[in-house]
């Protein structure tokens, strides 16, 4: 075998975890509720012929009699249901404790350092929408020059300047300052830096300038591993992001999914032996977070009108697998994320498909089929597929 892509469909989750009440995501169904919402249901027949509708019930979607593709779906073993701890699970690693979130703002012993690092005050210090918090207080931020610091129910210090007030390269230097302070029991899976531009009343986010500083994962991971043997692992999106840069060859930057997946045919057509894993993060980004449920089929319908481009130069020696890391169900009252099950679906061109992988325990299944594909052993985490796909 030669090459896997990995595609993440950034907050594409397929039903409530048996423990989604503990997180307040009882009912949560991203995919299948946003299906219902959708007039006639979904119209998505590329990912239909690959399995989709298997994996659970899509208005629109019929189960496939002979499906290209291998499907399931997966549940996550670590607590949590941020992109750190999926992505790092879907790696290899599963967290025994869930990143720390801050309802009520962070606390002084994070506020007071990071004030007197930068050298002046901050605005907000609360849980927030990014959209809403510079509607509130841009102005006065654009007047005082003090960063905008706001969270969210997942665990991040999110830090929001006006590229006029702020020059990019100050507001990635304070990230770096905040990622140095929140360490130990504050050790938040992300810094992230949110750029806007524009004047009052009409602010907007540059999401091409957004930059993730997130946690360096704590043990290997099998991206390490792939690279350790002297092959290729390639990151598209916010993968190098999530995983801190660790384990990567080359790493591609996207500004929205239609440019992550022109990136990812790119980088597949340099790739001669090694794992392309990549993210396509306005599903969670642009839509989820926004409960834009228009917009989130919309980018469904995009990603499955450019997916056969992607079959089309795959070869036999090769292995797609589509899955998520956690839900994001635009049809709810939250904006954030949700405790979902994800899906799985494993295609080999031309090889036995359309068998029920199941319920796999854990996102690191991942891991352990790819650690199988490639020859790699000593994995702590996971139950490889590769068998039965083969």
């Amino acid at each position: 075998m030669n090459r896997a892509i990995l595609i993440v469909l950034d907050g594409c989750g397929v039903g409530e975890l048996p423990d989604a009440a503990k997180y307040g995501d009882s009912g949560s169904n991203t995919l299948g509720n946003l299906s219902l919402k959708i007039p006639g249901g979904f119209k998505l027949p590329n990912l239909q012929k690959l399995g989709l509708g298997n994996i659970i019930p899509l208005a629109g979607i019929e189960s496939a009699v002979d499906p290209t593709a291998n499907f399931g779906k997966m549940a996550e073993k670590s607590p949590g249901k941020d992109s750190t701890d999926g992505h790092w699970e879907m790696a290899g690693l599963v967290t025994e404790k869930p990143f720390p979130t801050y309802p009520q703002g962070f606390p002084p012993e994070v506020i007071e350092p990071f004030k007197k690092a930068i050298g002046r005050n901050i605005l907000a210090n609360k849980p927030a929408s990014g959209t809403e918090i510079i509607k509130e207080l841009g102005d006065q931020h654009v007047r005082t020059g003090f960063p905008i610091i706001y969270t969210s129910a997942d665990s991040v210090f999110q830090i929001a300047c006006h590229e006029e007030v702020v020059p990019l390269e100050q507001l990635y230097d304070w990230c770096r300052i905040a990622r140095n302070i929140l360490s130990g029991k504050h050790a938040v899976g992300r810094v992230i830096a949110r750029p806007f531009i524009g004047t009052s009343g009409n602010y907007q986010r540059v999401g091409g300038h957004r930059q993730d500083f997130s946690l360096q994962p704590p043990r290997p991971t099998i991206l390490d591993h792939i690279k350790k043997a002297g092959l290729e692992v390639v990151g598209v999106g916010k993968i190098h992001d999530l995983y801190a840069g660790q384990g990567l060859t080359q790493s591609l930057h996207s500004d929205d999914n239609h440019d992550g997946m022109a990136k990812i045919l790119e980088a597949w057509s340099r790739l001669s032996r090694g794992l392309l894993m990549a993210n396509l993060v306005e599903f969670d980004m642009t839509w989820g977070h926004r409960n834009d449920a228009p917009g989130f089929y919309q980018g469904l319908r995009d990603f499955d009108a450019w997916l056969p481009g992607l079959l089309k130069v795959m070869t036999k020696e090769d292995i797609l697998i589509i899955t998520a890391d956690h839900g994001n169900d635009p049809t709810t009252s939250s904006t954030d994320h949700s405790r979902e099950y994800v899906p799985l679906l494993a295609y080999r061109p031309g090889v036995k498909s359309g068998i029920n992988l199941g319920t796999r325990e854990s996102f690191s299944d991942i891991a352990a089929t790819l650690a199988e594909m490639f020859g790699i052993t000593g994995l702590e985490h996971g139950q490889s597929f590769f068998r039965q796909i083969i």
